[in-house]
């Protein structure tokens, strides 16, 4: 029998604002969950279940006295362990700050506060957002919901696996080189890589580095658009943040996929993909692309996409990390000091070089949504693997010149500045939860995710490639 945890975040809101449903009744189920969950896969680091149960009851009281009430009123939230949150310890994955609590709230997690969500805790994260395995050494491994042995990937592993168990039913999450995209499709959630400034991020080392974004994470297209509505904001301190914002829509109406022309790709051109992931990505294809009008194989040319970055991530872990690597290199983990190594040997004309060169690349990726949509490809390369293992070394007995490598199907678009939803597939050959992604071309927000809407609607009603959820009894045996 479900519980109110299981809920998703629009019918609980709905639930609470039709006094159905207290938000004191829907937190307990939440930290419920936690208790029988969180020891096996480590997703919730820090919390204060005193707190968050003082705050749902003051949220039920606003209900029954008729109160105005915020887009998340009384939803428990998850919250990445990179954010900060005033009285909650906030480590960003590391030695450096294990003992860090905040007087104050990064502002993206001020407004989801000022519209009613209630913080449970933070959701663990690698050492500064460094590595899709989501592993540190303030805390440990998260492992995955479906097998707590394998990664659930990173850096937003935390906040996945906290909604796919139940944990809470709205999370955090940012995304550089597939960091919100890869854990979702490794524990059958979704997630939204919104274009640069639709989620204001003014906190960025780096301002003018648009590839990190922040973004919503649900269960349900649905749930994620619910808490990206609170996160879209107008704010000139991340010189991204633009009335665009506004675009994003109310409600989503719907869209005739029967009217769209898509591209799909099982490797872009230019990643590294596991053979039997292909297998898998070719049979979903198969399931699902007689709902568009065409479904064309197809890519744009993104063949530069790795040094380009690679140089650009190297360079910002250098701005960041750079005096922290000279006076605290023992406090840091390999992933923080191989790229900040790898940044400070950039020469200012490979730093030129890939400014040129992502110019050059964006632009070829608009133009190719001039014939196209959406362009629809695998979420990761390989199948989920063990959290001992730090990262993929090898893809089809080829080995991976970088760490960061096997993320190339993800990052590979982020170079282009692009929009993309994350959405369950099903599972893969393993058994594992799948994911695809769907992008647009930068700006294109209301329209992807519109799409992804209506695509999961039609994933849902076939077994192969509807959300997978996982067993909790046979988790918690």
């Amino acid at each position: 029998m479900s519980q109110p945890c299981d809920l998703s975040a629009v019918e609980a809101r709905r639930l609470i604002a039709t006094k159905a449903l207290s938000p004191v009744e829907l937190m307990q189920s939440c930290l419920e969950r936690i208790a029988k969950t969180n020891t096996v896969v480590n997703a919730m680091v820090a919390m204060d279940e005193e707190a968050a149960m003082e705050t749902a009851r003051a949220a039920e009281q606003a209900v029954m006295h008729g109160e105005p009430l915020g887009q998340l009123h009384g939803l428990p939230l998850g919250v990445k362990d990179l954010q900060a949150t005033a009285g909650l310890r906030t480590t960003y994955g590391s030695l450096l700050y294990e003992n860090n609590v905040p007087e104050e709230d990064e502002v993206t997690v001020s407004n989801l506060r000022d519209e009613g969500a209630i913080i449970v805790g933070k959701t663990n994260t690698p050492e500064f957002g460094a590595g899709a395995n989501t592993k540190n050494r303030v805390y440990g491994a998260t492992g995955n919901p479906f097998d707590p042995m394998k990664t659930c990937a990173g850096s937003s592993g935390g906040s996945a696996v906290a909604l796919a168990l139940g944990q809470v039913p709205i999370a955090t999450g940012s995304d550089y080189g597939g960091s919100l995209r890869t854990p979702s499709a490794y524990c059958g959630v979704v997630g939204i890589r919104t274009s640069p400034g639709v989620v204001p991020t003014p906190n960025k080392q780096v301002l003018l580095n648009p590839y990190s974004v922040n973004g919503p994470m649900g269960r349900t297209v649905a749930d994620a658009h619910l808490l990206l509505k609170a996160q879209i904001d107008l704010d000139k301190r991340d010189p991204f943040s633009s009335d665009d914002v506004l675009r994003i829509p109310e409600v989503l109406s719907g869209i005739d996929l029967a009217g769209l022309n898509i591209a799909y790709s099982e490797d872009l051109g230019c990643a590294p993909v596991d053979n039997e992931i292909r297998k898998v990505f070719r049979s979903r294809i198969k399931a699902f692309s007689h709902v568009f009008a065409t479904a064309t194989e197809a890519a744009p040319d993104l063949a530069s996409c790795h040094d380009v970055f690679e140089i650009t991530r190297g360079i910002n872990f250098a701005s960041a990390h750079m005096e922290r690597l000279a006076k605290q290199r023992d406090l840091l983990g390999p992933n923080v000091i191989d790229n900040t190594e790898r940044g400070l040997q950039f020469t200012a004309k490979d730093v030129a070089w890939a400014m040129g060169e992502q110019a050059n690349l964006y632009r070829r990726y608009v133009e190719f949504f001039e014939d196209f949509d959406v362009l629809i490809c695998p979420a990761a390369s390989v199948t989920p693997f063990p959290h001992a293992q730090l990262s993929v070394t090898e893809i089809n007995g080829e080995a991976m010149p970088t760490y960061m490598r096997w993320l190339a199907i993800a990052y590979a678009l982020t170079v282009a500045l692009p929009v993309v939803v994350a959405l369950p597939c099903g599972l893969d050959h393993n058994g594992m939860p799948f994911g695809i992604q769907v992008a647009g071309r930068n700006g294109s927000d209301a329209m992807v995710i519109e799409v992804a809407h209506a695509l999961e609607q039609v994933l849902a009603t076939n077994d192969e490639t509807r959300r997978p959820v996982p067993d909790i009894s046979r988790l918690t045996a």
